[in-house]
């Protein structure tokens, strides 16, 4: 269970972490001449943040199926 607490507390970071990078790169009007290392670090963010959402999602759907296997070995 503590790993399934933890998949879910990194689900929400990754889904913060989206929404901020997100928001970075819609808030941008990207004016000629604007510095655009923000916008590749806000799209280094997104795609992190997604590779951990994937992560978890993974981690949690191992889990499911370890407690499948562990209920029906029970019976």
């Amino acid at each position: 269970m503590i790993a399934f607490n933890t998949s879910l507390e990194g689900l929400s970071r990754s889904e913060t972490q989206f929404n901020q990078a997100a928001q970075q790169i819609a808030l941008s009007s990207t004016p000629q001449g604007e510095d655009t290392v923000n916008l590749s670090d806000a799209a280094v963010q997104l795609i992190q943040s997604k590779n951990n959402f994937d992560a978890n999602t993974k981690a949690i759907k191992a889990e499911d199926q370890m407690d499948q296997y562990l209920l029906n070995a029970i019976g």
